[in-house]
C-alpha cells in the first residue's frame, strides 16, 4: 500500500513476526527492520523464540509490535526515509513506522465490541504425486506404478487454522478529562496439530487538563499475557515437514497416525516410526514431532507511559515523557523418551530445557516546542529542542539437557550433569541524546527544515569516539502558493532533503575483544589502543520529490528519487598469520541503495457512490561500492586483501549456490560452480567447474514492487482490495530438490509417465537425472521470484443506525488474505520468510511452512 516498503510474512503463522524493509537492505551485520514509534516513543523491539536459520531452525517466535492490540491503533504513518532520525534516534536509519494509539474523547460514554474470526489453509503447497510407490525396503518412491492411487496427500496432515480476536473498548470524557480502556483476547490454533497462539491485552489511558488548562497529563498502561506452543518456521530437525512430504508413497500413512506405542520393557509410550519410513534427514514421526517434542513460550509484558505538557504561552510549550516497557518470558523445551537421542543429548529418557529472559527498557525525554508566526504572519517558525535517554537491559539464563533418572519427568533436578548445558547472558545498552529541529516557512510557499542530533552510546565506551553527531536539511517549494497556476492544479510541491544518520556498532567490540591471540590464549584488551578508532555505522542519503494534486485533490501523484550510502560496516577479517591473531575487526565498506517511489491515486464521489484507488511502484537498486579490500589492518598496519565476502558458501543444502558479496555486486548475489554433463549413452552427472570458476546466476533482491489498492462504497456497502506484485529476484527451493530426489514430486511422476527427461537433445532416464541434479540444488532449483497476488479483499456492510433507534452502530464484513495467487512460478510463496532478522537468509525454502490463505468475517458493534 505504501511505495518503498517490502514486507515478508513469517512462516511461523499466527503471532509470527514480520520482516519490514524500507528502501532496501543496508547493513552487513545489523537488523534492517524498520523502527516502530508508538505515540512518539521508539519501541524497544524484542524478538522471542529462535533466530537460527536453515537446517537447525527450531521454534520461531514473535516481536514486540506483534503484541499490540489492533483495536488500540488509531492510525499508522510510514516514513520511508531517514529524515526522522533527529527525533527518534539512530534506529530511524531504516525508516520509521509511526503508530498513534487511541485515547479518550470528550462526550458521552461509547463502548464498542468487535469480533474477528478467520480460518486458514495452506496457500502455496508443493505439487506431489501419489501414483508411483516405493520398492520393497526402500524409502524412495522410485518404484513401480501403483495399481491404484495411494490417496496420500500431505495436505491432509494440516488442520484448518482458526484465529479469533475479541475486543471491547470504552471511551468517555469531559472537556478536561478523558478516559480510554480496552480488553482484547486473541486465540489461534495453527494449521499444524498442537500449535497454538494466545494473547490477552489490557490497556488504560487517561488525559487530564488542569492549572487553567496550562498543564496536560497523558498517562497509560498496558499489560500483555502471551503464550505460544509449537510454532514451526522451517528446518529439518524440529519440523514435521520432511517426514510428511517425503513419506514413501507405497506405504500406508495410517500406520503412523498412532504415533506412539507401549514399550513393555521400558514401561512407557515410545515413538512409532519404522526404518522403512526412512530416518534420513533425521526424520521422525510427524505427529511425534508436534506432540512429543514440545516447545512453549510464555511471556508477560507491561508498559507504562506518561507525559506532562506545559503550555507556557499559546506558541511555546514544554513536554516531558517517560516510558517503561518490560517483559519476562519463559521458554520450555520438552522432548519425550523415544525421541531420537541426537536431540536428547544421548539420553534415552528425554530432554528438558528452561530459558528465562527478562527485558527492561526505559525511555525518557524532555522537549521544548515553539510554533510562532512573525513579520505580519508571513514567516512561520517551528522549533524543537530536546534531550533523551534510552536505557535497555536484557538478562537471560538457561539450563537444558538430557533426563537422567525418571523418563519424561521435566524438571531441573532430573537433568543429568554430564548431559547438561547452561549459560547466562546479560547486556546493558544506553544512549543519551540531545537534538533539535527548526522549520522556517515563508509566505506559505517556501519551507526550510534543519535538524541535528548528538548521541552518546554505551557501545562506544572506552573508545575515542563515544559521541557522534548527525544532521539533516530539507527544503520544499509550493508552486501553487507562489504562482497563479490553473485551477485544476490543487497542489504542486517540489521537495528535497539530505540527511545523515549514525548508529553505534554492535556491542562487545570494545571492552571485550577485537582479536584473539592463539599463542597466548588471551584477548587483546583496550589498553593496546588499536581499538579506539571505532566509528558508528552511518548512512548518508538524499532525496528529491514531487507532490501534485489535481481537480480539487481528486487526483494525486507523488514521485521520489533517493540515494543512500551506508559506511563503516563492521567486518571480521583474517589477521596475518605472523601476528598470532585469529581474526580482527575493521570498519569500512559502502553499501548503496538507489531507487524511485511512485504513487498515483484517484478518488471521487458520485452521490452515494464513493470510489478511490491508488497504484504504487517501488524500484530499488542495491550496490556494493566498497568492501574491506584495501582497508588497513589495525594490528599490522598493512592493507587487507579481501575483495569479496562469502556470506554463505552453500546457500541451503544439497550443494546450494554461494551467496558472495563483491565490489560492484549486490547484497543478494548468488553464484554456482556446478555444471551438468551428459554422455552419448544418456548418463548424466554433475561436476564442479575448474578451481576458482563460478557463474553468477542472479540476485535474491527484487527489481521492483507494485501495489494496487481500491475502495468502492455505496449506501453502507464497501468493497476494498489490494493487489501486490513483486517483479524479479531469485529464490531457491531445497524442498523441491528433496521431493524430486525422493520421487514424490509431481514433476518426477510426469517424467516417468513420459519415460525420459530431455537434456541437451538427449533422452535421460528420470531417476538418473533427478539423482544427479538434486546434488546441486542451487544450480537447478532456483526460480524467478516474480509473483502477483490478490493480497487483501474485504466486503463490509454498515447497517443504518436508525434501524436501531440510533442506539447502535453495526458493521459486518467478509475478509480474505492471500485469496488468489495470480502468477507465481516458484514452488513456494516467495514472500514468506523463516528468518525475520537476517539480511541474507531470504528467499530460501528448506522445508519452510507454507504461507496461509485466510478467509474470515468480522462484526463490530458500537454503543
Amino acid at each position: 500500500k505504501v511505495a518503498g516498503v517490502q514486507i515478508s510474512s513469517s512462516a511461523a503463522g499466527a503471532g509470527g513476526a514480520a520482516r519490514v524493509i524500507l528502501r532496501g537492505t543496508k547493513s552487513l551485520t545489523k537488523d534492517d527492520n524498520a523502527l516502530y514509534v508508538i505515540d512518539g516513543v521508539p519501541m524497544f523491539t524484542v524478538y522471542s523464540g529462535s533466530t537460527s536459520n536453515g537446517i537447525m531452525n527450531d521454534q520461531p517466535g514473535t516481536n514486540s509490535v506483534a503484541d499490540l492490540n489492533p483495536e488500540d491503533i488509531e492510525s499508522m504513518t510510514v516514513l520511508t526515509g531517514p529524515s526522522a532520525a533527529a527525533l527518534y534516534g539512530s534506529s530511524a536509519a531504516n525508516g520509521v513506522i509511526l503508530i498513534t494509539t487511541k485515547k479518550g474523547a470528550e462526550g458521552a460514554t461509547h463502548v464498542t465490541y468487535s469480533n474477528s474470526t478467520s480460518f486458514s489453509k495452506p496457500f502455496v503447497m508443493p505439487k506431489f504425486q501419489n501414483t508411483y510407490g516405493n520398492a520393497f525396503g526402500s524409502s524412495f518412491s522410485w518404484g513401480e506404478k501403483l495399481a491404484a492411487s495411494s490417496g496420500y496427500d500431505p495436505a491432509d496432515f494440516f488442520n484448518t487454522g482458526v484465529s479469533e480476536i475479541n475486543s471491547v473498548t470504552m471511551t468517555t470524557g469531559s472537556e478536561k478529562n478523558q478516559f480510554y480502556a480496552s480488553v482484547a483476547t486473541t486465540n489461534s490454533s495453527g494449521i499444524l496439530p498442537n500449535n497454538d497462539y494466545n494473547r490477552y491485552n489490557f490497556t488504560f489511558r487517561t488525559t487530564n487538563k488542569f492549572a487553567k488548562d496550562k498543564l496536560t497529563l497523558d498517562a497509560g498502561a498496558q499489560y500483555i499475557i502471551q503464550d505460544n506452543k509449537n510454532m514451526v518456521g522451517s528446518g529439518q530437525y524440529f519440523s514435521p515437514l520432511p517426514a510428511l512430504y517425503l513419506f514413501p508413497r507405497g506405504e500406508d500413512f495410517n500406520e503412523v497416525r498412532m504415533f506412539e506405542r507401549w514399550d513393555e520393557s521400558r514401561n512407557i509410550m515410545t515413538q512409532f516410526w519404522e526404518q522403512k519410513f526412512s530416518t534420513d534427514l533425521s526424520m521422525q514421526n510427524p505427529y511425534w514431532v508436534m506432540y512429543r517434542m514440545q516447545n512453549e513460550l510464555k511471556k508477560r509484558r507491561y508498559m507504562f507511559n506518561a507525559s506532562l505538557r506545559w503550555d507556557i504561552t499559546d506558541w511555546i510549550n514544554v513536554t516531558g515523557r517517560v516510558s517503561i516497557d518490560n517483559s519476562d518470558q519463559d521458554t520450555y523445551e520438552k522432548r519425550y523418551a523415544g525421541t531420537r537421542t541426537t536431540w536428547t543429548e544421548t539420553s534415552t529418557k528425554g530432554y528438558y530445557g528452561h530459558t528465562k529472559q527478562s527485558d527492561r527498557s526505559t525511555y525518557a525525554d524532555v522537549l521544548l516546542s515553539i510554533n510562532k508566526t512573525v513579520i505580519d504572519d508571513r514567516m512561520s517558525i517551528q522549533a524543537n529542542i530536546g534531550a533523551s535517554i534510552n536505557d535497555q537491559v536484557e538478562d537471560a539464563a538457561y539450563l537444558k539437557g538430557g533426563l537422567e533418572k525418571i523418563p519424561n519427568f521435566f524438571a531441573y533436578n532430573n537433568i543429568g550433569v554430564n548431559m547438561s548445558k547452561r549459560n547466562e547472558l546479560k547486556w546493558h545498552d544506553q544512549t543519551q541524546s540531545v537534538f533539535g529541529s527548526l522549520e522556517l516557512g515563508w509566505d506559505h510557499w517556501l519551507y526550510l527544515t534543519v535538524t541535528g542530533r548528538n548521541d552518546w552510546a554505551s557501545q562506544l565506551a572506552f573508545t575515542d569516539g563515544v559521541s557522534y553527531f548527525y544532521p539533516s536539511v530539507g527544503m520544499s517549494v509550493v508552486f501553487n502558493e507562489l504562482f497563479d497556476l490553473p485551477k485544476e492544479i490543487s497542489l504542486l510541491k517540489l521537495r528535497g532533503s539530505w540527511a545523515e544518520v549514525a548508529s553505534a556498532p554492535t556491542r562487545y567490540l570494545t571492552r571485550l575483544q577485537l582479536a584473539y591471540n592463539e599463542q597466548s590464549n588471551q584477548y587483546l584488551m583496550p589498553d593496546t589502543h588499536y581499538d579506539l578508532n571505532l566509528h558508528p555505522e552511518n548512512t548518508r542519503s538524499y532525496e528529491v520529490g514531487l507532490n501534485a494534486r489535481f481537480f480539487g485533490n481528486s487526483l494525486h501523484f507523488d514521485a521520489t528519487y533517493y540515494r543512500s550510502n551506508t559506511f563503516h560496516q563492521t567486518f571480521t577479517v583474517p589477521a596475518s598469520s605472523s601476528s598470532g591473531y585469529k581474526s580482527n575487526i575493521v570498519q569500512t565498506g559502502n553499501i548503496q541503495n538507489e531507487g524511485i517511489e511512485l504513487a498515483l491515486g484517484y478518488s471521487h464521489e458520485w452521490g452515494k457512490l464513493d470510489f478511490s484507488t491508488n497504484v504504487t511502484y517501488s524500484y530499488n537498486k542495491n550496490k556494493i561500492i566498497e568492501l574491506a579490500d584495501g582497508a588497513i589492518d589495525p594490528l599490522t598496519g598493512t592493507q587487507i586483501d579481501m575483495p569479496e565476502l562469502v556470506k554463505a558458501s552453500e546457500y541451503g543444502q544439497l550443494g546450494g549456490p554461494a551467496l558472495i558479496l563483491t565490489k560492484g555486486g549486490s547484497m543478494g548475489d548468488l553464484y554456482t560452480n556446478k555444471k551438468l554433463l551428459v554422455n552419448p549413452n544418456g548418463y548424466v552427472r554433475v561436476e564442479n567447474l575448474p578451481d576458482g570458476e563460478r557463474n553468477y546466476i542472479g540476485s535474491l533482491l527484487p527489481k521492483c514492487n507494485l501495489g494496487w489498492t481500491g475502495s468502492l462504497s455505496h449506501s453502507g456497502v464497501r468493497l476494498d482490495w489490494t493487489v501486490a506484485a513483486r517483479i524479479g529476484g531469485l529464490v531457491v527451493s531445497d524442498t523441491q530438490a528433496f521431493l524430486d530426489e525422493y520421487g514424490v514430486s509431481e514433476a518426477s511422476a510426469a517424467a516417468r509417465d513420459r519415460g525420459y527427461v530431455m537434456v541437451s537433445d538427449k533422452q535421460v532416464d528420470p531417476q538418473s537425472y533427478y539423482s544427479a541434479v538434486t546434488a546441486a540444488a542451487g544450480s537447478f532449483y532456483t526460480y524467478d521470484a516474480t509473483n502477483v497476488r490478490l493480497a487483501d479483499l474485504s466486503l463490509s456492510y454498515t447497517f443504518p443506525r436508525k434501524w436501531f433507534r440510533n442506539k447502535l452502530g453495526m458493521t459486518v464484513a467478509f475478509t480474505a488474505k492471500n485469496l488468489w495467487m495470480i502468477y507465481c512460478k516458484a514452488p513456494f510463496d516467495p514472500e514468506g520468510t523463516s528468518a525475520v532478522t537476517d539480511n541474507f537468509y531470504q528467499g530460501l525454502d528448506y522445508f519452510q511452512m507454507p504461507s496461509l490463505r485466510q478467509l474470515g468475517f468480522s462484526v463490530k458493534l458500537a454503543f
